[in-house]
């Protein structure tokens, strides 16, 4: 019997306007949407989607979930399963589809904004700058789900490039201790980018020597990026992009 699928669909990073465009349509014809509400607020995926039965995520075990669109996809029904950012970076993706992969339920993924994108573009930065850093590592601390042998934030940070670190705003302390012993010092520029693209938004900046304290200061404790190194200084140097003694056949 044909089956229809289940679209994984990155729903950006917190601003209702940084969906994409295919999202959206996928959106506008859903049956059931299962969303994350500790994450994505209702009143956003109502907007989007204002026909769709819509199912709450949080609280409920994998194999509810799976339960749940299974049966929805056997019933015929387009379903959507919103994930907050983009699917591809810590959303737990992988065990969502291995289970359905083992049911012969189809499914496609919808890449969204992420919030590394909406982070930067409220600072205002490039992460990456000529002469500077041309490597961005994106990472976590370790936590319960722990981490691979040579991916401790000390190991990573002994490459002195740009780093994003997600989930980790309620280790700051820690994770400062952590950078200082790789390639950083305490005037390493730092920020925080809490609740990044709504209306909650703040931005910290620093230093790896005050910006736990900064950050501590306006309360910050959870759903913020925090990016590390040089790129974020005012000083830089210039690509060969526009230079006119490099040619290129096309310029960005």
């Amino acid at each position: 019997m044909p089956m229809t699928k289940v679209y994984f669909v990155g729903a950006g990073p917190g601003d209702p306007e940084l969906m994409t465009l295919k999202g959206l349509r996928v959106l506008r014809r859903a049956d059931l949407v299962i969303y994350p509400g500790s994450l994505i607020p209702r009143e956003s995926v109502e907007e989007w989607c204002p026909n769709a039965e819509l199912v709450d995520s949080h609280g409920k075990t994998l194999e509810e979930l799976v339960e749940t669109m299974v049966e929805a996809v056997e019933d015929d029904r387009t379903v959507v399963r919103l994930v907050s950012g983009d699917p591809f970076i810590y959303s737990s993706l992988y065990e969502q589809v291995l289970e359905l992969r083992r049911r012969g339920v189809n499914y496609e993924v919808i890449p969204g904004v992420s919030s590394v994108n909406a982070a930067a573009a409220a600072l205002g930065e490039e992460l990456t700058k000529p002469g500077i850093s041309q490597t961005v590592i994106l990472t976590r601390p370790a936590g319960r789900t722990g981490k691979p042998e040579g991916e401790s934030l000390s190991e990573l940070a002994k490459h002195g490039c740009t780093m994003v670190i997600f989930l980790g705003a309620a280790y700051l302390e820690r994770i400062v201790k952590s950078l200082l012993e790789g390639e950083y010092d305490e005037d390493t520029p730092a920020a925080v980018v809490y609740k990044v693209s709504t209306p909650e938004e703040k931005v910290i900046r620093g230093t790896l020597g005050d910006i736990a304290e900064k950050a501590r200061e306006e309360g910050i404790d959870r759903t913020a990026l925090i990016i590390v190194g040089d790129v974020l200084k005012e000083e830089g140097g210039r690509s060969h992009l526009y230079s006119e003694e490099y040619a290129r056949r096309v310029r960005g």
